[in-house]
């Protein structure tokens, strides 16, 4: 792990909507952070306080739990560092760009199921897990 990357919770009041795309599809494709993004049946649609995007069924499972009908709230800790430059960091859903100062986060603290979020959408969803 990165001396820098630290390890995070979801802010217990931080839940999100979110639905299964539980149709016989050939997937979604839309541009968001930069890149074009593809989802596939069985992927979810997630509305995070107006944020709208898609994350890979897998991830999804192994990360959220209900809290209550269409509501979700992210269960699992993450790792995050703040970048130093410019750049992108390869998704389940595509490829997401970042700014210096934003954060690249990852569900995994080998740095694997990355994205990035922007610091201040970032300070306001999660608080170090100590």
């Amino acid at each position: 792990m990165s001396p820098e990357r630290r390890r995070y919770r979801r802010r217990p009041d931080q839940f999100v909507a979110a639905v299964q795309i539980n149709l016989d599809t050939d997937g979604l494709v839309y541009r968001k952070w930069g890149a074009e993004q593809r989802a596939r049946s069985g992927d979810w649609l997630v509305d995070n306080d107006g944020d709208v995007y898609t994350v890979a069924a897998d991830s999804f499972a192994r990360t959220y739990r209900s809290a209550g009908p269409g509501r979700f709230i992210k269960a699992t800790p993450i790792w995050a560092e703040r970048a130093t430059t410019p750049g992108a960091v390869a998704t389940a859903e595509g490829r997401t760009h970042y700014e210096a100062g934003d954060y690249v986060v990852s569900n995994n603290e080998d740095g694997s199921d990355a994205y990035a979020v922007g610091a201040a959408k970032f300070d306001s969803m999660y608080e170090l897990d100590e």
